[in-house]
């Protein structure tokens, strides 16, 4: 017996309007998603989902499957994936005011900063909803409103894997299976936040790891397969025993003897042998197989899949591009790594969040990332204010703004008046300039 689903808007404070529900093409997707559940599998998820989640369709070169349990056995995945996803995470959300690009007092700063609703701190869902990109090629969430009412109150994400876009007339719609053997439900596009990654065809985007670096991947769990198996063995490869002599009983026995010695020693110590006997090698060490070479292969391949530059995953075998000052790094990182994903991030977040008639946009504050130096920040202000002889363009409540410290009210009023706290005075660093 198929099983029924609740896909009611008030129960689940989706927007997903109820004329849809009740209409015969809503019946009919409930149908069809019942008839998918009782025929294919137990929680809604399609046979190429299910195969995906499996394994079966991400078997790499080396017979290995790429999965993202699989693949975060590999340290460099894991750490690209930490990296980006930590760093995206870790960065504040500024909310502003479209026309003058004032700092805006809104509610959603609490949800997308602090909290995003009960059971997600904003760290943790930015963090979960960047990794499920990077391992499965797509990112969803869930904008938590009140029935009928534009206001998000919450929002949480979701897996990769509990989530189908499909179209319905040209409405774009998300089934959602709960892992947690909830009701399925549907959610409008409005209600939901979509991340997804290159190769993007209207619904789903490719998995990077199953897509662009599974034979990596797959190769790399090889090699470290094969080196835990050969340490395991103490380092000692498969061989054989040849000679051109043919062997009495004595020799026999004391060759079965020294064998089970050693093998009782755990494959340590001398093999004694006579009559002519020679060691013959059957495996391929690892210096021979190149092991080491093809691990740090790996790495750079992994890397270049999922953006991240070698060095910032402790690969510094070869120099970089994006400078030698951890200032020049960290701004090579946002510009060329980070600003790939909090681009489209903020863009979808202007347009599910705002109603036409609210002139606010979000945007994240790299500043702390691509922050100068004390010295070289104080030498910037002296020439944006004007003190080094060019036209100023900045004010010293500005720059205050800027070193997140709070304006001074006798500086709004006399902009020329050093304060008689020496807040504002110029830096020594600077003056030396």
């Amino acid at each position: 017996m198929a099983q029924t689903f609740d896909l009611t808007a008030r129960e689940h404070g989706s927007r997903v309007l109820g004329d849809w529900i009740a209409s015969g093409e809503g019946r009919a997707e409930r149908a069809g998603v019942a008839a998918l559940t009782e025929n294919g599998s137990e929680n809604g998820l399609t046979i190429a989902e299910l195969s995906n989640l499996l394994g079966a369709a991400n078997r790499s070169v080396s017979g290995i499957p790429v999965t993202r349990d699989t693949a975060m056995r590999v340290a460099t995945v894991y750490a690209c994936v930490a990296l980006v996803a930590g760093a995206v995470a870790s960065l504040p959300l500024g909310f502003y005011e479209r026309d003058n690009r004032k700092k805006a007092d809104h509610d959603y700063w609490w949800l997308f900063n602090e909290r995003a609703s009960e059971q997600w701190t904003s760290a943790a869902a930015w963090e979960y909803l960047i990794s499920a990109k990077l391992f499965y090629g797509d990112g969803f969430a869930r904008l938590i409103r009140p029935w009928n009412s534009a206001k998000v109150t919450g929002w949480e994400p979701l897996h990769p894997l509990t989530v189908q876009p499909f179209k319905e007339k040209g409405r774009l719609l998300y089934r959602v299976s709960p892992a947690d053997g909830a009701p399925m439900y549907v959610l409008d596009s409005s209600d939901m936040l979509h991340l997804p990654s290159m190769g993007f065809d209207g619904l789903r985007s490719p998995s990077p790891i199953t897509y662009a670096a599974r034979d990596a991947i797959g190769t790399a769990l090889s090699a470290q397969e094969a080196s835990g198996r050969f340490f395991a063995g103490g380092a000692n490869f498969d061989y054989a025993l040849k000679t051109g002599a043919r062997l009495g009983e004595k020799q026999l026995q004391d060759l079965k003897a020294s064998l089970l010695s050693r093998a009782m020693n755990g494959g340590r110590g001398p093999l004694i042998l006579s009559g002519g006997l020679e060691p013959a090698k059957l495996s391929v060490d690892s210096k021979d197989a190149e092991i080491l070479a093809t691990r740090l292969l790996g790495i750079e391949e992994i890397c270049s899949a999922l953006g991240v530059p070698p060095h910032m995953v402790g690969h510094t075998q070869k120099s970089t591009s994006f400078g030698t000052g951890i200032e020049e790094q960290g701004a090579g990182f946002v510009r060329y790594t980070l600003q790939r994903h909090l681009t489209p991030l903020a863009q979808e977040l202007n347009y599910k969040l705002w109603p036409v008639r609210q002139k606010f946009f979000v945007e994240h504050i790299t500043n702390a990332l691509e922050r100068a130096n004390m010295e070289k920040r104080f030498a910037a202000y002296r020439i944006a204010m004007g003190r080094a002889g060019e036209m100023p363009w900045m004010t010293a409540n500005e720059v205050r703004r800027i070193e997140n410290m709070p304006e001074d009210a006798d500086l709004t009023m006399n902009p020329g008046k050093t304060s008689d706290k020496g807040q504002d005075e110029e830096p020594p660093a600077a003056a030396a300039g």
